[in-house]
């Protein structure tokens, strides 16, 4: 037998299949369109309530922004998935029941206090949710509806709980468990998979050392102008004279920044909205997380030039 013949024999699909079964499975979803219909609903409600309120601060605490380095959503996200995990064990345990003549026994307490963590959980999600775009959209508002679902099993489970159906709790909580493991599974797809809510330029670095990037006659004053150098987009932009770089790159979602517009010395994101000072590369208004990376940069022979980080030494 060639290896051809084997190649199109029975075993080698099904291997294939075991390890790309998650990449065919978010393949047909986006091919959903009974999915597709309800985004495209679902936005047109949210977005307007979302771009009503986006400058404020609660909007930008929900993103996390700069205070916390990161999205708040994914770390609120353990709190219920932990309680409701220990519920379950309560109940393999059989240690769910109430003691002391209360109406709430651990498991009870423990399964509330997720219901409670998973609406905040929610509103920081909702809140991210408004600044994916395209397919992440789609696949976001699947992670939404999963872990929608596993809570409502939840709170079914708590009210059969508190009135003492206990086996019917039981069976609850192990299904709500499981729909919100399987969210939670979409959602590590978002992250990993497509890159939702990650610094986009946290690895760029070059280049090491002065290149030319415009002619100083080029960058007029208080006009931001991008350009490539050594295959790195870089913002430059003057004022007062002095003239900045940063990376062009949105930290927060990659959009080009020199497209979005100038407030004061500040540029705004064409894509989210975000804001970062043009002088340092820090935060003014999220949904970014983190800075933008600042390039020194220098005029020299009627050129403005610039130059990455360099790089680290090695410790011996």
């Amino acid at each position: 037998m060639t290896s051809t013949d084997q190649e199109s024999g029975p075993t080698v699909p099904l291997a294939r299949r075991l390890t790309t079964w998650h990449q065919d499975a978010f393949a047909a979803m986006q091919r959903w369109s009974w999915l597709s219909d309800l985004t495209d609903r679902t936005t047109a409600v949210v977005d307007p309530v979302y771009d009503r309120y986006r400058s404020t601060l609660a909007v930008e605490l929900m993103h996390g922004g700069r205070w916390v380095g990161h999205s708040l959503h994914p770390a609120l996200s353990d709190l219920p998935i932990g309680l409701w995990s220990s519920v379950f064990v309560l109940d393999l345990a059989g240690e769910d029941a109430p003691a002391n003549g209360r109406r709430m026994g651990p498991a009870a307490t423990l399964s509330a206090a997720g219901l409670v963590a998973a609406a905040a959980t929610a509103a920081t999600g909702v809140a991210d949710w408004n600044v994916s775009d395209g397919e992440d959209r789609k696949v976001g508002l699947f992670h939404g509806l999963l872990n929608a679902a596993g809570t409502l099993l939840q709170g079914a489970s708590l009210a059969a709980r508190v009135s003492g159906r206990r086996g019917t709790a039981r069976t609850l909580g192990a299904g709500s468990l499981a729909v919100t493991a399987a969210a939670g599974f979409v959602g590590g797809h978002l992250v990993q998979g497509r890159a939702v809510m990650v610094n986009r330029v946290a690895t760029t670095t070059g280049p090491t050392r002065w290149v030319r990037a415009v002619e100083d006659g080029d960058l007029p004053e208080d006009t931001p102008v991008g350009c490539e150098v050594e295959g790195r987009q870089v913002l430059l932009f003057r004022h007062d004279g002095e003239v900045h770089a940063l990376d062009d790159l949105c930290s927060h979602a990659g959009a080009l920044l020199h497209r979005g517009e100038v407030e004061g010395c500040s540029i705004v994101c064409p894509l989210h909205m975000s804001a970062f000072d043009l002088r340092d590369g820090s935060i003014v208004r999220g949904p970014a997380h983190h800075p933008q990376p600042v390039l020194p940069a220098r005029v020299r022979n009627g050129w403005i030039e610039v130059r990455g980080s360099q790089p680290r030494s090695r410790r011996k």
